[in-house]
């Protein structure tokens, strides 16, 4: 893994840091490319299922947290809450494979932002996604 980090990090990716349960799916990779942001997850053992492949799960998650990140980064609050999401598998993705989501924002109002995103491992489409966010006026408030 370390090769592929030391991979990543030549191509300008740098690893997000995270606690908690992301910390356990990742480490996730970030970049800014063209002015869009771009997320890689470098597959390993522990994300298979029973079938010896990524785990739908994983797939979610990933897509789930990058639309997150790329809805704060683009409206500049400092917290969301998923409202809702949307995950179609399109393909397998193997392990071994580098994962990359390029979240897009479709629309944003005062409360809620709008995201879509793909997954691709190589040039192949593994997954589409799209979220609704909640922008949190502050730590305390929770979504419903």
């Amino acid at each position: 893994m370390e090769a592929a980090a030391d991979k990543l990090v030549s191509l300008g990716w740098s690893k997000v840091e995270a606690t908690g349960f992301i910390a356990l799916v990742g480490p996730l990779w970030h970049r800014v490319a063209d002015g869009l942001h771009e997320y890689a997850l470098q597959t390993e053992d522990k994300h298979h299922n029973r079938r010896g492949v990524v785990q739908g799960g994983v797939l979610m998650t990933f897509a789930d947290r990058t639309c997150g990140m790329t809805g704060r980064f683009v409206s500049g609050s400092p917290s969301l809450a998923t409202v809702q999401f949307d995950t179609q598998f399109v393909d397998a993705a193997r392990i071994g494979e580098l994962l990359i989501s390029r979240p897009r924002m479709v629309r944003a109002t005062r409360s809620l932002l709008f995201m879509t995103t793909e997954l691709t491992a190589g040039e192949r489409c593994v997954a589409m996604a799209s979220g609704v966010f909640k922008v949190m006026n502050d730590g305390r408030e929770r979504a419903r």
